[in-house]
């Protein structure tokens, strides 16, 4: 085994915040006040750009997935929980996507639909790329380069344009969704991540990775009507509107709480304590009542709330996963079905609404982000224009060992997730080593090794921590034989490595504590 991180210059770090203190708003742990609470049957889901309600899932429907490593988009049959195939944009990653003459996508990153379900919107991050693809033949129908870091967007409600969220920049790129190429950029504040729409196509939410704060653009006269401030924390991952449009949720990753906005009122109502790399939010409705699901990467956990407007929502079951990393999920149609993107399993976990249990695990492209579900889709029964890319080659998860010889893989009590994660993934005739640790000694620089079946150890890279002792991604790419990873402290990092560092987190629009790269970083693992 060897490690070619100062041959290639490709190891990545990227690591996390804490929370920020807030006000008379109401922080609520994240504990099920009845965690057995009965069935609830599916009614409907129609928020954003969700416009079909009580549609039994059928054999037209379709499940995407987004999968910023095999750099493909993966497309499932719900009605069998059959993977039909890939959509692939790009190669995988490493090989040629490090060449300056690679032309294709690089980051197949984030996804939305438009509400005649006919388009596909597909962000890359890395390559700052827009492909709109036709959902009935899987193919491109045009392709635009957008602003640096372009994360995730939405359609119009007709359809005519795309918006999607700079996060490299202060702007919001509107692109034309018909015929391709920038329509206009709108500046909207620092560090934009996501472009959510009203239920009535009038205004767009747009979330920051670097303000507590959702802007709300006219998308008419493409003007700021107003500004929310207060949230939870700086960072805003992910956000959704709920199917009544009355209420905002904005995920923040890296604090691990949730902000839930009442949009009627422009107000700041909870923030909730969900648990570390809380990721994704989306609605079911059903005969119970309105829920909210989030998943939460750091725990293997989809948490459900029951939504109470204008109040503090009531969590009241945590889904166990089959596998790691929960990110991305959308609802079926009819709201009986809750489709969860596994990250680092490469596959989608399928929720039954009704007992809140899974029922399916589907294998999907490699290290799966966005994830929608779009109703009458494809015509019945086709898989045109699918490869294969990305489905195969089943990641590992091994176990790890700290400095002080303790196991890091094993959840810990108290909603705190794994102290060190390993995630090994073939790609291009090579391994990607992908780790992430939490709550080791912060601004401290380790040693990772590749530990062998005879106790011998071989060196895959360094990194360091942030000033929370947090590194949320580690990237090495090698051929990796070990049975584990073990980790050593090299000590308390340079001035020169976090003088680095600052200047990494600075040049992402984020304060030092927010984000941290080494120089040769890569690629964005922060949605």
């Amino acid at each position: 085994m060897f490690s070619i991180k100062r041959l290639a210059g490709i190891a990545a770090v990227l690591t996390g915040a804490g929370a920020t203190a807030l006000g008379a708003v109401s922080v609520v742990q994240a504990q099920p006040s009845n965690p057995a609470s009965g069935p609830h049957h599916a009614l409907k889901t129609t928020a954003g750009d969700r416009t079909s309600a009580n549609v039994p899932i059928s054999g037209p429907d379709r499940v995407y997935t987004a999968d910023q490593t095999s750099n493909t988009v993966t497309v499932i049959d719900p009605s069998t929980n059959r993977t039909l195939g890939t959509i692939a944009l790009g190669a995988q990653r490493l090989g040629t996507t490090l060449s300056p003459q690679f032309t294709k996508n690089v980051g197949v990153h984030g996804l939305a639909f438009s509400r005649d379900h006919k388009r596909l919107g597909v962000v890359s991050v890395t390559s700052n790329t827009v492909d709109i693809i036709d959902t009935a033949t899987n193919k491109v129908i045009n392709e635009t380069d957008v602003g640096r870091a372009a994360h995730e967007g939405t359609f119009t409600a007709d359809g005519a344009q795309f918006w999607v969220a700079d996060r490299g920049r202060n702007t919001v790129t509107v692109v034309d969704a018909v015929r391709g190429g920038v329509v206009s950029t709108i500046n909207v504040g620092s560090g934009p991540s996501k472009v959510l729409l009203s239920p009535d196509g009038k205004t767009a939410y747009i979330n920051h990775i670097s303000a507590p704060e959702i802007t709300a653009v006219d998308v008419h006269t493409h003007k700021i009507r107003y500004i929310i401030k207060g949230l939870g924390d700086a960072f805003s991952s992910d956000a959704a509107i709920s199917p009544d449009g009355t209420e905002l949720w904005a995920s923040h990753k890296r604090a691990g709480v949730t902000s839930v906005i009442d949009l009627r009122h422009r107000r700041l109502t909870a923030v909730l304590k969900t648990g570390p790399d809380t990721n994704h939010p989306n609605f079911a409705d059903t005969e119970e009542g309105s829920f909210a699901y989030l998943t939460v990467g750091g725990l293997d956990q989809t948490l459900v709330y029951r939504r109470t407007p204008g109040g503090t929502p009531q969590l009241v079951s945590r889904i166990q996963h089959t596998g790691h990393a929960p990110h991305g999920m959308w609802p079926s149609a009819d709201g009986t079905r809750m489709y969860v993107g596994m990250e680092k399993s490469d596959a989608v976990d399928v929720i039954d609404t009704t007992t809140n249990k899974v029922i399916h695990t589907i294998s999907v492209g490699q290290e799966p982000q966005a994830l929608v579900y779009v109703p009458n889709a494809a015509p019945l029964g086709s898989a045109a224009n699918l490869g294969r890319q990305g489905l195969g080659d089943i990641p590992r998860n091994v176990p790890t060992t700290l400095p002080d010889g303790a196991a890091g893989e094993p959840m810990r009590p108290a909603d705190k997730g794994r102290r060190l994660e390993a995630t090994v993934r073939p790609v291009s005739g090579l391994d990607m080593i992908q780790l992430q640790a939490r709550d080791l000694q912060p601004t401290t620089t380790y040693q990772a090794y590749a530990v062998q079946k005879d106790g011998s150890k071989v060196p895959l890279l360094s990194f360091t921590t942030d000033s929370s002792g947090n590194a949320a991604q580690v990237l090495a790419f090698a051929d990796f034989t070990g049975a584990s990873v073990s980790l050593t402290s090299q000590g308390q990092a340079t001035s020169q490595t976090l003088a680095r560092m600052s200047a990494a987190a600075a040049s992402m629009h984020l304060g030092p504590d927010n984000a941290v790269g080494a120089a040769d970083l890569v690629y964005c693992d922060c949605c």
